[in-house]
């Protein structure tokens, strides 16, 4: 453990001195571009002059980007759990449709994303999805997501055409890494299995495969199915099980805010991080960094990373 703990250490100092030695080199190479430039007296370096400085300033972005993912977990795995709030289909339809949004965003950015546990709605959406997020500082990005996502839109669901307001949550938190000792007692433990069960019922496992596993002090639950065996579901659920207890005992020692209760605020007006408006017109807006695009489908299709940036940008330090 102490060997695989170093050499993630030195994997990261690497990362930051390629970083560096990057945006170096790009403004050695601006440098001597207007240095060329000013001793011909040629105007037509102004173009590459200008492409050269584009490259250099989104570099630096990328270092000032980095230098925000510096709290104790942020290079860490992350669990990401989705719930719909209330008004059935409609806002579970919502609650699928931020789940597609983030998987696109992980695939677009390169995170592996694995639904360990999903809850289908009646007829649409779901009712909540537990996905993990596996790739470096998964967690020190996707924490600028926790929060209440409203939409506003002409519903599909609604014969009348009305305009709904729909609501979901979006809770993250740090997967630990095997370096850190989280003790549970077996008698605290409450282990149920169930079948896992796909739409239409399609691939029903008629084998009670899928294991939920509640820590009865603290009232955590987490549960997998994405596995085929009992055996497998139950490690990954008890790896998702200790990431909680992790997050718990680390806010109370900390004495910070305590998130685990304020990702359970009621998912309702007043509340919401983010508006999704698709109708009467096109706008996405973050209202803690009041960062707005008109792109929706860009924005549905995965592209949050402007909205994530804005954020780490202005709260890192806080």
């Amino acid at each position: 453990m102490g060997a695989q703990k170093v050499l993630q250490d030195i994997k990261q100092l690497e990362g930051w001195v390629n970083l560096w030695q990057s945006a170096f080199n790009k403004h050695k190479n601006l440098a001597e571009i207007i240095e060329l430039a000013g001793m011909e007296g040629d105007a037509s370096f102004a173009g590459e002059i200008e492409n050269e400085f584009k490259s250099l300033e989104a570099e630096l972005e990328n270092v000032e980007l980095k230098n925000m993912l510096s709290g104790k977990d942020d290079i860490n795995n992350c669990i990401l759990t989705i719930h719909s709030g209330a008004g059935g289909t409609e806002a579970q339809d919502w609650a699928e449709m931020i789940m597609r949004m983030y998987l696109r965003w992980g695939e677009q950015n390169g995170f592996k994303m694995n639904i360990a546990d999903i809850l289908e709605g009646d007829g649409a959406g779901i009712k909540s999805v537990t996905i993990e997020v596996q790739g470096e500082y998964a967690y020190g990005y996707m924490k600028a997501e926790n929060g209440v996502h409203r939409l506003v839109r002409i519903s599909p669901f609604d014969s009348n055409k009305r305009r709904h307001t729909s609501f979901a949550s979006v809770f993250v938190i740090p997967e630990i890494d095997d370096t850190i000792e989280i003790d549970i007692n077996p008698a605290d433990l409450r282990i149920d299995t169930f079948r896992s069960g796909g739409k239409g019922g399609q691939n029903v496992n008629k084998v009670e495969t899928a294991v939920r596993i509640t820590h009865i002090p603290s009232g955590a639950v987490a549960a997998c199915q994405s596995e085929r065996s009992q055996f497998q579901n139950k490690t990954n659920a008890m790896k998702l099980l200790k990431s909680k207890l992790y997050q718990i005992e680390r806010e109370k020692q900390l004495a910070e805010i305590d998130e685990v209760e304020k990702g359970k605020m009621r998912i309702e007006w007043g509340s919401q991080i983010r508006s999704y408006v698709f109708h009467p017109y096109n706008m996405v807006k973050d209202h803690r960094t009041d960062v707005e695009t008109s792109d929706v489908q860009g924005v549905m299709d995965g592209d949050i990373n402007k909205f994530i940036k804005a954020f780490l940008l202005k709260f890192s330090h806080n």
